[in-house]
């Protein structure tokens, strides 16, 4: 049947979605050449200089002010210094929500040997150690904060396409998972309002350059750093019997924790607990009196979290009670305040904004792969107490050759993040990170009508 001969309406349905497609692929166009012209003009230039000049977690000085004074440029109302060396910046547009996108600032102490031409020289000394290191943005957080510089212009040129408030973070000392928290406890929700809805993202190398990542479930892990000090009683080595083994005991501790995962876990539940460091003793014909045993724990949910921390309390005691030692002097297990809950994503509103991805940028450029490890954000420490609906997503940072190649053993392996040779595709990594980022912004800000 020919458009014509189904009648005036018929064609006028035809029309209108004709003309919403043009309208739709003209923005999707537009929005994409206005970030490759931003990136040719200004924003390779930045990128190269954030990371030929990274700094340590809580000493992002010059870091920060550079954003603050580009963010001021395009009209934002900003604050600086929130959470130490943190950086705020809103942008008022009429009635609607208030939406944040966070981008992380640091580096990290690592020498750079990526060959770069604006490979960083530089050095700082650690505001936490008080020693001196080479600095490197060895985990792509220069790619974070020239994509936040690039989508407050982006969103500053498309005011009539969204109404409510916009918030761009400027975070420190991700990389210390210290960043986040410092800023929530300068009152930073009470200061400038809490948000409807919260984004992120991380640049990935294993990643095909320019591809969004998101997945309905955990793209981060929970973390806590646990010490347990398992507690004996000395004897000359020759005599045991004449005192209490702290690394016997604490070697049966490290056995039975690995039946935590393995037999309390679900199999298809997700859980780590390693031992990374177990010392005691000074000689080899003494028995100390003390052991002490150094864990990292990793969850991808609270329910799991709860689990395993009880489970290590439970094992150590116990344990100590078989060999026999007093109450007093049972092994006590310590958690450190250096701990993150799982990054959880909003399944509903990672549904939505895939949908806007694919749609706009092409169903070949959004996956859903899940992480092979269980490394751990404190983006969650903005998101979880109140709970925010967020979703936090990846962006691929490595050309599509070079992994191939790595593949098939023709070409050298990909550099992992945090490693000396790290390095990143700037241009499609930072405009697509733009423009999911703007996408993003345009749905959850659109107006009402």
């Amino acid at each position: 049947m020919s458009i014509q001969a189904a009648g005036p309406i018929t064609t006028i349905l035809v029309s209108f979605f004709a003309v919403a497609i043009t309208s739709l692929s003209y923005a999707k166009d537009n929005l994409a050449d206005s970030i490759q012209a931003d990136y040719k003009n200004r924003l390779g230039d930045m990128f190269e200089e954030f990371h030929a000049n990274p700094e340590l977690s809580l000493a992002e000085f010059k870091t920060a002010k550079k954003i603050a004074k580009e963010l001021r440029a395009n009209g934002f109302n900003v604050t600086e210094n929130v959470g130490g060396t943190g950086v705020v910046a809103l942008l008022k547009n009429g009635e609607g929500p208030l939406v944040m996108m966070r981008a992380d600032m640091d580096g990290l102490p690592v020498e750079e040997k990526s060959g770069l031409s604006y490979t960083s020289k530089a050095t700082q000394l650690d505001p936490v150690t008080q020693k001196t290191f080479p600095v490197m943005h060895a985990c792509g957080h220069d790619v974070h904060i020239t994509s936040l510089i690039g989508t407050a212009k982006q969103m500053v040129d498309r005011k009539d396409q969204w109404s409510g408030t916009l918030m761009l973070i400027g975070q420190p000392a991700e990389e210390r998972v210290l960043g986040a928290k410092a800023m929530m406890a300068d009152n930073l929700w009470q200061r400038f309002g809490t948000p409807d809805y919260a984004l992120a993202f991380h640049v990935s190398s294993n990643l095909q350059a320019g591809v969004i990542n998101v997945l309905e479930s955990s793209p981060f892990a929970g973390a806590d750093t646990v010490d347990i000090y398992v507690h004996g009683v000395g004897a000359h080595g020759a005599s045991p019997h004449a005192g209490k083994d702290p690394i016997v005991l604490g070697s049966q501790i490290v056995m039975a924790l690995q039946t935590l995962v393995s037999r309390e876990l679900s199999p298809r539940q997700s859980g780590v607990v390693t031992v990374g460091a177990f010392h005691s003793g000074t000689k080899h014909n003494i028995i100390s009196d003390l052991a002490h045993l150094q864990l990292t724990v990793r969850n991808t949910n609270m329910e799991t979290r709860d689990t395993l921390l009880r489970g290590i309390k439970r094992i150590a005691e116990n344990l100590g009670r078989a060999a026999g030692l007093p109450e007093d002097r049972l092994p006590e297990v310590v958690y450190s305040e250096e701990s993150v809950p799982p990054t959880i994503n909003n399944e509903a509103m990672v549904r939505r904004l895939k949908n806007v991805w694919q749609t706009a940028m092409g169903e070949d450029r959004v996956t859903a792969h899940k992480p092979e490890g269980m490394g751990a954000e404190d983006f969650p420490f903005f998101t979880t107490d109140p709970e925010i609906k967020s979703v936090y997503f990846s962006v691929g940072g490595t050309d599509k050759d070079y992994i191939a190649a790595a593949i098939d053993g023709s070409g050298p392996a990909v550099p992992s993040h945090h490693s000396p040779l790290f390095k990143i595709e700037p241009q499609p990594a930072v405009t697509a990170g733009i423009e999911a980022t703007v996408l993003a912004l345009l749905d959850l800000m659109a107006p009402v009508k």
